[in-house]
């Protein structure tokens, strides 16, 4: 296969000539069966670092330079990857930092990944024997292990532990489907932005632990309080997003219908007839558990609707259980502890505070039992 190894560049020219050579003089000889070459991203440095690259490229016939105007590591890798598979025909582009905080020698590894199948291989320092510097202050290590921990709890996705590393290799496949997707994410949240698609599209993912080093010369790009923001921002609204638009949000609408109907009679049972509160919200809940049922398996479950009669019935019967479960353990419990706690003027808000509790047993119980078994 032919491979290009896309080290993104500014201002490097501190390191660019002894990362190169040690690629070409040291790594690639380790490497058969493959043809190599180096591709540098370099957005027109104004320290030199393309030049030297040039003067470089007439000992290393397979380097070569890709140049454009700076607008941020992703925008680099894009330019640079698209160009690699699309003019010069590579199967494999391998990005990398120029400044020695991966080991190019642990490009042998990530190489035997690509020789196993692996579609996409992404280094983790934070498992199977990988590292952060030793001498990071105890702050800079606990962000940098919370913000990938941030990442997968966020996402639920548990299988890749380094979400914010630069060192990998991607196949022309996943990067042709993903690039129209990284629309505007041209600064380093492309790298967890990219990564996350990729998870998405269920590409086979692989990993190589590494241990990471703090620069030795040269100057790191990141700004540390907008990369914050940036990983914040991108995670939590990239989640919301996901949620609202899959099962999840059509759960919500069903459920707000559920809602207003169970909390209309809760209100006029209790407030205009007197009703017992915790009887009072039964009746309300069980006509909301009806409703209920019939939408998710219309709508929002309608991937694994029940269709034949008798497992409709037989859901039902379970499906009322469950959610009675819920009623009276969360929400009947909380309107009854409010009750006797604090008086019966406050029971809108007991109300309230059990359905949200009721809310997540729900949807846990709803998605994972009753239409578990017929999933298409």
């Amino acid at each position: 296969m032919k491979i290009f190894v896309i080290p993104a560049t500014y201002n490097e020219a501190d390191n660019i000539e002894k990362f190169i050579a040690v690629l070409e003089d040291e790594v690639f000889p380790q490497i058969k069966n493959h043809e190599m070459h180096v591709l540098v991203a370099d957005d027109f440095s104004p320290d030199g670092t393309g030049e030297i690259v040039k003067k470089l490229m007439g000992k290393y016939k397979n380097l070569g330079l890709n140049q454009g105007d700076r607008k941020g590591l992703g925008a680099a890798y894009l330019r640079s990857m698209g160009y690699s598979f699309e003019k010069l025909g590579a199967d494999y582009v391998v990005s990398i930092d120029a400044d020695f905080q991966f080991d190019p020698h642990d490009l042998v590894r990530f190489i035997k990944k690509i020789d196993e199948g692996y579609e996409m291989v992404v280094q983790t320092r934070y498992s199977g024997g990988g590292s952060i510097p030793k001498n990071w202050p105890p702050q800079r290590k606990i962000f940098s292990i919370v913000a990938n921990l941030f990442v997968r709890s966020v996402f639920m996705k548990f299988n890749v532990h380094d979400w914010t590393g630069g060192f990998r290799a991607i196949k022309k496949d996943v990067f042709m489907k993903i690039r129209p997707k990284m629309k505007g994410r041209n600064g380093y949240i492309f790298q967890i932005a990219f990564l996350h698609e990729a998870v998405v599209d269920k590409f086979k993912i692989g990993e190589v632990p590494v241990d990471f080093t703090d620069r030795k010369l040269g100057m790191s790009k990141i700004a540390p309080l907008n990369y914050i923001f940036d990983v914040l921002s991108f995670v939590i609204i990239t989640r919301i997003k996901e949620l609202l638009s899959g099962s999840f949000g059509k759960f919500l609408v069903v459920g707000g219908i559920g809602f207003f109907i169970n909390l209309s009679l809760y209100y006029f049972l209790a407030k205009h007839l007197n009703f017992n509160l915790v009887v009072a919200n039964t009746i309300g809940a069980e006509l909301a558990i009806l409703s209920n049922y019939n939408l998710n398996n219309l709508w929002t479950f309608s991937h694994k609707k029940i269709t034949s009669p008798s497992k409709y019935l037989k859901q039902m019967i379970l499906f009322f259980l469950a959610s009675n479960i819920g009623v009276f353990l969360w929400q009947n419990g909380t309107i009854f502890l409010g009750d006797h706690l604090f008086g019966r003027n406050l029971y809108l808000i007991y109300w309230l505070f059990g359905t949200g509790l009721l809310l997540i047993w729900n949807f846990t119980v709803y998605s994972r039992f009753i239409w578990k078994t017929h999933e298409a």
